[in-house]
């Protein structure tokens, strides 16, 4: 029994001297590779590495007895906020966070930083380590890119707007030669009309001078029959007969001008149909467009406020 109680307390006290020696070389390797700092409970320093020390811009001699408020930004180390903070550290809270500190030179640095209070055996936090990493070089990046985010999105933003506002006045334009075209057409289809009851008439005077001709032909003809009493008679029909002659001549023309009005209406009207189908289809395109232009502009709005949220 004796033995194995023996054999058990050296395997405690084995892993225990392990843990030790484990423990003591972790706090080396991170004493090498991080940035560390140790106060007192009251907030003076009592201690701190070379990396610490070389990215405050300060020699590590220079650090001790050193206020944590001097590393801080005025409107911080002067608010209830600090004096919460170090109350939380004292009793034995830990922090984490990104924060800013001031560099000797006046500098801001942004830190990832891990406050932790270092406890007695009773449990008590006797002093308070920072270990930090520095990462303004990398803060200021994200910065810049976010601002660059933010004014490309502000651009395209701006951009799109006027694009669909340009696409809308160029619809609205569009859609009143659409209906000027429209209303031409009925003007071109009045036109047609007007053309049919001219051609009508002439029919109508044609049809007259050819019975007026017929008439002045039969009207001769008696006035031969009846010889030297009809030769007055005669002259009469001659002249009604070249009268109506020169009135179907005169129709003939009129029909013919009609006739090439009626097919420059023809022509206006195809022509014209042709440019109001045209424009009906770049409104309905136009229309798509402005669709497409209020999509873009949504998600413009959206990569804007992304852009600024990532900003805050």
């Amino acid at each position: 029994m004796w033995r194995s109680s023996q054999m058990g307390s050296g395997r405690r006290a084995s892993y225990e001297s392990t843990q030790l020696l484990n423990g003591s070389a972790v706090l080396a390797a991170m004493e090498q590779s991080l940035a560390m700092i140790e106060f007192d409970l009251q907030g003076r320093v009592l201690w701190a590495n070379e990396h610490f020390a070389r990215a405050m811009g300060y020699e590590a001699a220079e650090l001790a007895g050193k206020h944590h408020r001097q590393f801080c930004l005025p409107q911080f180390a002067g608010s209830p906020a600090y004096e919460a903070f170090w109350d939380d550290l004292r009793n034995g809270n830990m922090f984490q966070e990104k924060i800013v500190r001031v560099a000797k030179d006046g500098r801001a640095l942004w830190l990832e930083a891990t406050y932790m209070p270092v406890r007695d055996d009773d449990g008590h936090a006797t002093a308070v380590l920072k270990i930090a990493t520095d990462i303004t070089a990398r803060e200021a990046s994200a910065a810049r890119m976010t601002n660059e985010l933010a004014q490309l999105a502000e651009h395209l933003l701006n951009r799109t707007q006027v694009g669909i506002e340009r696409s809308r006045e160029v619809a609205s334009a569009i859609e009143r030669a659409v209906e000027d075209s429209e209303r031409n057409l009925n003007f071109l289809r009045q036109l047609e009309e007007q053309s049919a009851e001219v051609r009508g008439i002439v029919h109508t005077i044609q049809d007259f001078a050819s019975q007026t001709q017929m008439l002045g032909l039969n009207a001769a003809i008696e006035a031969a029959h009846a010889g030297e009493h009809g030769k007055g008679f005669q002259v009469v029909a001659t002249e009604v007969r070249k009268l109506a002659q020169r009135v179907q001549e005169a129709a003939k023309e009129i029909q013919a001008v009609v006739g090439t009005i009626s097919d420059m209406v023809d022509q206006v009207g195809t022509s014209t149909k042709r440019s109001s189908m045209t424009i009906a289809d770049s409104r309905h395109r136009l229309q798509q467009a402005v669709v497409e232009f209020d999509q873009i502009g949504e998600a413009a709005g959206k990569l804007d406020a992304q852009a600024k949220s990532i900003g805050q």
